[in-house]
């Protein structure tokens, strides 16, 4: 029997990829920062769409297709802030939340005139991590201590 499933897996060669793709679950990808600047404090935004007593977080948004989650957290960081940062290490990889996984890094303020997009944030501050707000989302409080789930 298994020697049967071999051939017909090499037999599939051409439709592989294509045939994993269709079997496994799909995933939209959550990228966010712990962006510190010279100072060690932490750039957290009010996120206009998330829920009441929990908009406050870290800069985040989702990947596009085949993009470089590095990248992700460049893009989102200026579009949300018009802030230039670098990213750093990944310190949270996280899956398990229905279709979705999570991802994040630190990174370096390397400058920019802060200007939010009024569309998606409220408001930014610059925290330290000893004085973050009482409605920050759970999950920043780890990544901003520095705790990493990799």
């Amino acid at each position: 029997m298994r020697r049967l499933l071999v051939a017909l897996w090499r037999a599939l060669r051409p439709v592989q990829t294509r045939l994993v793709w269709c079997l496994n679950a799909k995933f939209v990808v959550g990228v966010t920062g712990v962006v510190r600047d010279d100072e060690g404090r932490v750039l957290l935004l009010k996120h206009r769409m998330w829920p009441p007593g929990r908009q406050w977080g870290l800069p985040s948004g989702f990947a596009h297709k085949g993009e470089d989650f590095r990248l992700t957290l460049v893009r989102e960081v200026k579009e949300e802030t018009n802030l230039d940062v670098a990213p750093g290490r990944l310190i949270m990889l996280n899956s398990g939340l229905r279709t979705r996984l999570e991802v994040a890094y630190e990174a370096e303020l390397l400058g920019g005139e802060l200007r939010l997009d009024p569309g998606e944030i409220l408001e930014a501050r610059w925290c330290h991590p000893d004085e973050l707000p009482g409605d920050i989302q759970p999950v920043c409080r780890p990544l901003v201590r520095g705790e990493t789930t990799v």
